[in-house]
């Protein structure tokens, strides 16, 4: 019988959590801060659920020091968290406030004080409103907008963050922002989702050069690519040519000029009915493919397609949320089904192999480049017991399984240098408002009070031996 696999990590792994700025911070009004397209969306009557917006959020903006001091308590030794774009350059052009990038310097300082890496993320979604009044990410302007942005906040904080992310999901931006609609700025037209991929694209690359100029180094600059692991309904041809077309949409729109220098040719072919790529200039890719230090890999649940038969059309369900417009342009004759397995509240499946696979394919696909897993987690209905003590056993198993897999994919030779669970506390999930909890913390929204749960407990054991514990008795 084989030995089996150590559960131990490298001393040097980083054990983080994640969070994002208009998911925890709250104080939208506050120090010169102005809307984005969430403070929008989410006051839009029928976006979001019960029309719940971030105004207050957790009241991070106030409570960071607890926060971080409760963070050290756990043991993790890495924070990923996202700037405000509005909070340091409200119109998303000209100079910045320094009372926005004060509260960015405070809570680095406070992190690094506490033992705590911080790792620095440009975008999670909260594009200032101007700029989407002036056309959003389909507008190509708005990709030097984002590289101007970039300098500024790299020029404050570079003396003291070293990790840097660029955007996280562009996908989601692109394609839930402007494809779907379920996300702000919530348009629904296929071409301005395939703009806006390029777009993102472009600022990422313009980005990672102004942030080269300004910063150190030592710093490493890397990209949240939320890559979909797409698995065929079965092995007829029609069903692997689905997965082709999707893997394009999801994985090689941003992948193939980030990290290859071309854009998938499959991927023009298969959109031309809707946009001829004239947006694409000569010499974008080669700024798209600047050199990165590190990739992260966000990963929540596999997709599972086939080609749609004659009585059924696609896309059923892509996890997504519900929407008449698909995210996925000119794949309407192609079905997403529902995975087998145990689901989260999210409804989604749980299947950590699919990290495991993720994490070797970008093994092969960005070879020498180290990754870091900078987004998994669950949501799941949490309530305190009559103790006040939040159990959530799911939560654990779901993080064993997954940390298990990375452990795997390191053991086959993948470089995975750290993890950063999603989320550090209970937080606005989008356009879901407060119902889905994908916290280690549990925040009663009521009276703002965080308390760890058994999740946070057992992952900060993790953190602190560098081993997995194991997991409790049912």
């Amino acid at each position: 019988m084989p030995e089996p696999m150590t559960q131990t990590f490298p001393p040097a792994f980083l054990w983080g959590a994640a969070t994002s700025a208009y998911q925890i911070e709250g104080a939208v009004g506050e120090d010169g801060r102005t809307p984005s397209i969430w403070d929008t969306f989410s006051h839009t009557p029928g976006r979001t659920a019960g029309g719940e917006t971030g105004d207050i959020a957790v009241d991070h903006y106030h409570r960071y020091r607890d926060d971080v001091a409760l963070m050290a308590e756990l043991g993790l030794t890495a924070y990923r968290f996202s700037v405000s774009w509005t909070r340091v350059q409200p119109t998303g052009r000209g100079p910045v406030v320094q009372r926005g990038l004060d509260f960015y310097r405070r809570l680095v300082d406070e992190l690094l004080e506490h033992g705590i890496k911080p790792t620095l993320t440009l975008y999670h979604w909260d594009l200032p409103q101007e700029l989407e009044d002036a056309g959003g990410w389909p507008e190509r302007d708005t990709a030097f907008r984002f590289a101007e942005y970039a300098r500024l906040v790299g020029e404050a904080l570079g003396d003291r963050v070293e990790q840097w992310i660029t955007l996280n999901e562009p996908w989601c931006s692109a394609f839930l922002g402007y494809g779907s609609g379920v996300h702000a700025p919530g348009r629904t037209d296929p071409a301005a989702s395939l703009r806006a991929a390029h777009h993102l694209n472009l600022g990422h690359g313009l980005a990672v050069s102004a942030l080269r100029a300004v910063m150190p180094a030592r710093n490493r600059i890397a990209v949240s690519l939320n890559s979909s692991v797409v698995r065929p309904l079965s092995q007829d041809p029609a069903d692997l040519a689905a997965v082709r077309r999707i893997d394009d949409l999801a994985n090689g729109v941003f992948h193939g000029p980030m990290l290859h220098g071309a854009y998938p040719e499959s991927l023009f072919e298969a959109t031309r009915s809707v946009t001829d790529w004239s947006h694409v200039l000569d010499t974008d890719v080669r700024t798209i493919n600047a050199p990165l230090d590190a990739l992260g890999l966000n990963y929540y649940t596999p997709a599972l397609v086939s080609a749609a038969s004659g009585e059924t059309k696609g896309p059923r369900s892509d996890g997504h949320g519900a929407s008449e417009h698909s995210p996925w342009p000119c794949a309407d004759d192609i079905v997403f089904h529902q995975t087998p397995g145990e689901r989260t509240e999210m409804g989604w499946t749980i299947d950590p192999t699919g990290l495991y696979d993720l994490i070797t394919r970008y093994a092969r696909e960005a070879p020498g480049l180290p990754l870091y897993i900078t987004e998994n987690g669950a949501a799941y209905d949490d309530k305190p017991d009559p103790d006040g003590r939040v159990h959530d056993p799911e939560r654990i198993a779901y993080l064993h399984g997954h940390l298990s897999e990375v452990r795997r994919a390191m053991a086959d030779g993948a470089d995975v240098r750290g993890y950063y669970l999603w989320s550090l506390m209970d937080n606005f999930e989008w356009a879901y408002g407060y119902g889905k909890r994908f916290g280690a913390v549990y925040v009663d929204y009521a009276t703002l009070e965080r308390t760890p749960k058994s999740s946070a407990l057992w992952y900060g054991e993790a953190a602190r031996t560098g081993a997995l514990p194991p997991l409790p008795a049912a």
